[in-house]
């Protein structure tokens, strides 16, 4: 079966949820987590100015935008720097990741966070709030857990800081605050060379690189038809939602519960309906276990390979050099 891969109409991409509920947790978040980070290393004028000024700045940029979902494939496909060969690409990060990921030095993940952010904008064209989307859900989960990190049960007022609960103290103390810094900036600077692969590498040629590394064409074709028909199944529901909103389905708590069951019992059938169709599609059109995209082979540039190269030696030293 042979599928073109310029197509991004047919192909729904990854979907990441915008709304203003999700940017205002995330500010809520961001502003918890720094404070409770920073609290003893900052003074409180100057801290409460950088919480506050986080969490207002990403409430705005996640709030920036006129769609409910951001599709990663669309910028993926619009990205200047899908011309980079996707071979170079899988190998560069996913050793960039390892770096992140193996490093003892804070500054490594920083660094690396810095960097793939700036390429993302500033060599694929990326917009700053679409960037901010795209991490703020990870990185909602991701301070989430540096906050659990952060605090540890005590037996009385220790550390920088403790909260009183009913006589059951949660304190953090300035060793929490050193190792949760360095998870967090391991974990996102693993996670800004993965979401730097996703924006820059369109799925045709990510699927490309699997089948050259010799995946499992089960494993593929799993993978593709999944990330398909959940981002079409959030669209079918997303559309749902608004049809149901428009004629006063949410007016009430009774109300909202009825459409909600209706929506969700009509999205199971329509589901079944899509994946039967589909199933017909891919056998009149000779399917044998493969998903096949027309390729467009990309050479490898050496500018593209002095960049990357630059961006893996500065890691290394700052990973291995730097006290």
């Amino acid at each position: 079966m042979v599928c073109r891969g310029t197509g991004t109409a047919v192909c729904c991409g990854t979907v990441v949820c915008c709304g203003t509920v999700a940017s205002m947790i995330t500010a809520a978040l961001a502003f918890a987590f720094a404070w409770s980070l920073l609290y003893g290393r900052v003074p409180q004028p100057f801290l409460l100015v950088i919480c506050a000024g986080l969490a207002v700045f990403l409430a705005l940029a996640g709030r920036h935008g006129h769609s409910h979902f951001l599709s990663v494939d669309v910028l993926a496909q619009s990205s200047r720097l899908k011309t980079v060969n996707p071979a170079l690409k899988f190998g560069v990060m996913f050793a960039l990741i390892v770096i992140s990921v193996a490093s003892e030095k804070l500054y490594t993940g920083i660094f690396l966070m810095i960097v793939m952010i700036a390429l993302m904008i500033f060599a694929g064209g990326l917009r700053l709030h679409q960037c901010v989307q795209i991490m703020a859900l990870p990185a909602s989960f991701l301070m989430i857990g540096g906050l659990a990190l952060l605090f540890e049960s005590s037996p009385g007022p220790e550390g920088v800081l403790y909260i009183n609960l009913f006589g059951y103290f949660l304190s953090v103390s300035a060793a929490t605050q050193a190792n949760t810094a360095l998870i967090i900036a391991r974990s996102f600077g693993a996670f800004s060379c993965l979401c730097f692969l996703g924006v820059t590498t369109p799925m045709p040629d990510i699927i490309g690189v699997l089948r050259k590394a010799r995946c499992p064409e089960l494993i593929i074709d799993l993978m593709y038809l999944i990330y398909r028909y959940v981002f079409i199944l959030l669209s079918l529901h997303h559309d749902m939602h608004d049809a149901a909103k428009s004629r006063l389905g949410f007016k009430d708590y009774r109300t909202s519960l009825r459409s909600t069951g209706m929506i969700y019992s009509n999205l199971f059938v329509r589901s079944y309906q899509f994946a039967s169709r589909n199933f017909d599609a891919m056998e009149s059109r000779c399917y044998d276990s493969g998903i096949r995209f027309l390729k467009h082979p990309i050479k490898v540039k050496p500018a593209h390979i002095a960049v990357f190269a630059a961006i893996l030696a500065v890691s290394l030293y700052i990973s291995l050099a730097i006290g």
